[in-house]
């Protein structure tokens, strides 16, 4: 483990670091693997570590920089106290501004997510790590953009930044270089430098019908859980395509939606952190609570614990108390309507809707018992049913295949949907059909309407592979061409009604194989995103009635898989039948 590091706070960092992975700092599973690669980058060739600017910032903050407001764990006031930044602050600044492409003038870093509870003092952070980067690139003719889903949020940042520029007397009505405008039109800080260098900052709000007009060289998008479209924060990313040394910050506490834009970003990022996906230009800072696995093999939140309670909050014994941790956890597990906002705001974990029917954890951990492969399952000597859940030509259509092994119920999903609604679904409902596409759980029809061709070719190509259809469920609606071309191709066809009544059986069954962890579905997150998306209603004789949380939300593969498990549950009645009358 590496011991030394140049730069004035490098042995800081450095401690941060190795305390992390030894444990000698209680942190969590990501911010862990984010110290883990801190380390291997210093020693990565492709890269010159210069921690010169990173310095800069620092000193510049700590020195000129003063709270506008809040109190010292022991009570005392905070306000015009300089602003001392925390390690875990440095050593963003450190991986953010250290890092160089060997050999040149450009930093490595062009994106960071920093993902952390409240009371980690994020958006005096923020706010002071714009101005710090202004200033640090002033000759570039700076150019910052303050923005938050709604202009009162980004306003914290801007008038904590204009508090302190008038405190240190750099006003241009009190002989400084800054002038300031702040009124119902505008929100702008901007001053020309002494050494020809110019710096500018905005505070705007993220407005995805806004014009592309920007340009800046850095954006802090605060409290990104807000964002409703990936819009609102491309824009921003978009505004800075004439610079070389660029920055889009996304920082934020979890949300509410466990399938939003943030939530989205996470995941994605999580995935950068644990080596599935590479993405050299993207620097990440995770701090959530752990889940813990009971002797079952079950995920559970073990928030009652004071090491889980640390270990999410990288600001303990700093700006948050840890015996106010657990005074918050007591309540909210006495007081379950607390717990949602206890989970999101203070462990940083994504709940999922309130009117949400299935455990997702639960679903997750079913899953993640099993791991055969589409070439290992083909192999295998499984009875497949077919499913097709067609939607209007022009939406969303889920379909699979539908088979038992040992007891464990298996689901092979896979969506298709016309590529322009794709690009709707995406911008407008936050549906993330792209990245669906490209880890291939999702094919885009080139028309305007679904391609029922596309639809019968999958199938084909899954029994190609090798996977024994005996026949194939489908809603009847919309579905005359589609069946018609199934049987062409020589598949057996059954139409399975839609009446609740109907389904229930197979919802019923499906609820039973989660709950006993035996529920397969190929770890594919476009199936995730479904059945996290079901509403369940019971009536008087426990018939289940399901649909869709929110409107804009999609469950059509979960309905998919729901026609599958019909027919296989048909099936073995079939059988049983036959069984008994041989008998």
């Amino acid at each position: 483990m590496r011991t030394r590091l140049k730069g004035q706070f490098g042995q800081e960092v450095l401690g941060y670091a190795n305390g992390c992975i030894s444990g000698k700092i209680n942190a969590n599973q990501y911010r862990v693997l984010a110290a883990k690669r801190f380390l291997k980058d210093l020693d990565n060739p492709a890269y010159d570590f210069q921690p010169r600017d990173a310095d800069f910032v620092i000193k510049l903050i700590e020195k000129r920089i003063c709270h506008m407001k809040g109190e010292k764990q022991d009570g005392t006031p905070l306000r015009g106290q300089p602003f001392e930044l925390m390690t875990w602050h440095k050593f963003v600044i450190y991986n953010l501004l250290g890092f160089w492409h060997k050999g040149t003038k450009l930093r490595r870093f062009k994106e960071a997510l920093i993902f952390v509870p409240r009371k980690s003092a994020k958006t005096s952070f923020a706010a002071s790590l714009a101005w710090a980067l202004g200033v640090l690139q002033r000759r570039s003719g700076s150019t910052i953009y303050i923005v938050a889903a709604a202009l009162k949020q980004s306003m914290q940042s801007f008038d904590f930044i204009e508090y302190n520029i008038k405190r240190m007397g750099e006003w241009d009505k009190e002989g400084g270089c800054f002038n300031i405008v702040n009124n119902n039109q505008e929100h702008v800080i901007e001053g020309e430098i002494e050494d020809d260098g110019s710096l500018r900052i905005e505070a705007l709000a993220a407005n995805p019908d806004a014009q592309d007009s920007f340009g800046c060289n850095v954006a802090i998008a605060d409290e990104i859980h807000a964002f409703k479209k990936p819009k609102q924060y491309n824009l921003f990313k978009e505004a800075m395509k004439s610079f070389s040394n660029k920055l889009m910050i996304g920082i934020s506490t979890a949300g509410d939606d466990p399938n939003g834009f943030l939530a989205n970003r996470v995941k994605y990022c999580k995935k950068v952190l644990d080596g599935q996906i590479k993405d050299e230009q993207y620097f990440i800072f995770i701090c959530e609570a752990d889940f813990t696995v009971n002797e079952a093999g079950e995920k559970y939140l073990d928030y009652l614990n004071p090491d889980i309670l640390e270990a999410a909050n990288p600001s303990v014994g700093e700006s948050v108390r840890l015996e106010e941790l657990i005074e918050d956890a007591n309540q909210a597990y006495h007081d379950p309507q607390q717990r949602k906002d206890f989970f999101a705001k203070s462990l940083n974990v994504f709940t999922d809707p309130i009117d949400t029917y299935f455990d997702m954890e639960m679903v997750r951990t079913s899953d993640s018992k099993y791991n055969w492969s589409l070439e290992e399952l083909a192999t295998l000597p499984i009875k497949w049913y077919g499913a097709a859940d067609l939607s209007k030509m022009h939406d969303l259509t889920g379909v699979g295949l539908y088979g038992s092994y040992r007891g464990v119920d298996i689901f092979i999903s896979h969506a298709f949907c016309p590529l322009l609604e794709a690009n709707r679904k995406a911008d407008e409902d936050n549906v993330p059909t792209h990245f669906w596409k490209e880890m291939g759980w999702l094919t885009l029809c080139n028309g305007p309407v679904i391609e029922y061709e596309d639809i019968v070719k999958w199938f084909i190509a899954m029994r190609d592979k090798g996977f024994k259809i005996r026949w194939t469920g489908y809603d009847r609606r919309y579905a005359r061409e589609f069946v018609l071309k199934m049987k062409k191709a020589g598949f057996k066809m059954r139409d399975q009604m839609q009446r609740y009544v109907e389904k229930t059986e197979a919802f019923r069954e499906i609820e039973k194989q989660i709950r006993r962890h035996n529920f397969y579905y190929l770890h594919s997150e476009a199936f995730d995103y479904c059945i996290s998306n079901v509403k369940a209603i019971e009536d008087s004789d426990e018939f289940v009635r399901f649909e869709k949380v929110l409107p804009k939300m999609r469950i059509d593969l979960f309905d998919c898989a729901v026609i599958g498990c019909k027919q296989k549950l048909i099936a073995s009645e079939k059988s049983a039948s036959a069984s008994a009358f041989l008998e």
